[in-house]
């Protein structure tokens, strides 16, 4: 019995020195540099942003530093610019200050053990332009596209620049009969959207023959023309591809597989959905629609939509009962 429980303990040792040797390479027996994750990138602004990393292996030694690097070109490593965040392994975030306007960066997560220093995948993110603010006291970050300044965010105010109230319509009846500048919140829920997706708005609400001459959006900005919208979109590609690029570049708020997304323009579209001329809502987290202030019919508009299963911009039309997003352009 001594002797069974002695080949017992010697079979017990070794399955212990096999799993601690699981980290070492097989052939020269040395640690292995770390293996780590590149986190989501957030909260961009015009100077700075937030990211961060999981490092899930440390090789087999103590991880002595992590945190991101970044750059203006691909492939930053410690030798540009970086933070450090701690030690050892697991979830870390890292804030990204001093950081240029307008400016797009590739940044990735670093993980350093007495091996060597790895890096996780290689992401980008573009600085905002800066911020305007609308009649109700929303602010609103913007970027640059070309020789021309957008919102990077959906429109969220309830009055017109003059401090007009535009009616909130949140009864699907009376939405359907209504011909006279309306908005609403996604499912009448303000709280779920309003920070996150902005207003719904029916295109009488931005058509100043209907709402008296009126200007929805901020002063000394409008709402874009369909050849404003064509513009941009031909100036970072073309309809295609264009929806990647203006597209959040994460599934945090679009459903997965967000096609081609990347934000490479940092237009930052969101799927805000949208509402039926019959008042129904549709499509949050997997659509997103914006008007424009271009006429197509009587009783249709021109605008664009973006989908999380496509990286195409699609140059389609709704009803003018019908709720969008709204995007505002700066006047020249």
């Amino acid at each position: 019995m001594n002797r069974i429980w002695f080949y017992i303990l010697i079979l017990a040792g070794s399955i212990l020195i096999l799993a601690n040797s699981c980290k070492k390479d097989s052939k020269s027996g040395l640690a292995q540099p770390p293996e780590l994750s590149t986190g989501n990138i957030k909260s961009v602004s015009k100077n700075s942003a937030i990211c961060g990393g999981n490092i899930n292996d440390d090789g087999g030694e103590a991880v002595i530093a992590r945190g991101v690097c970044w750059s203006t070109v691909q492939n930053p490593t410690i030798v540009d610019s970086k933070t450090i965040d701690g030690k050892g392994t697991g979830f870390f975030k890292s804030d990204i200050t001093g950081l240029s306007a307008t400016t797009g960066y590739y940044v990735r997560a670093y993980a350093t053990n007495s091996i060597a220093t790895s890096y996780g995948e290689e992401l980008f993110f573009r600085t905002y332009s800066g911020t305007i603010t609308d009649v109700d006291g929303n602010i609103y970050n913007t970027i640059k596209i070309g020789d021309r300044l957008w919102m990077a965010e959906n429109l969220k105010t309830t009055r017109y620049n003059d401090n007009a109230s535009i009616a909130l319509v949140a009864e699907s009846d009376l939405w359907a009969q209504l011909f006279t500048p309306g908005f609403c919140w996604y499912n009448n829920d303000l709280t779920a959207h309003k920070s996150k997706n902005g207003a719904l708005y029916n295109w009488f609400a931005l058509d100043e023959a209907a709402n008296g001459g009126k200007n929805i959006c901020p002063t000394g900005w409008h709402v874009p023309t369909d050849a404003e919208w064509t513009e941009m979109i031909s100036f970072i590609g073309d309809d295609k591809t264009a929806g990647g690029k203006l597209k959040e570049a994460d599934t945090i708020h679009w459903q997965s597989p967000n096609s081609g997304a990347s934000n490479e323009s940092g237009f930052t579209a969101l799927p805000g959905g949208g509402r039926y001329y019959e008042g129904t809502f549709n499509g949050a987290g997997r659509i997103g629609g914006w008007w424009s202030s271009t006429e197509l019919f009587s009783w249709s508009a021109r605008g664009r939509f973006l989908y999380n299963n496509f990286s195409l911009v699609y140059r389609g039309s709704g009803s003018k009962n019908d709720g969008f997003s709204i995007r505002c352009l700066a006047n020249d």
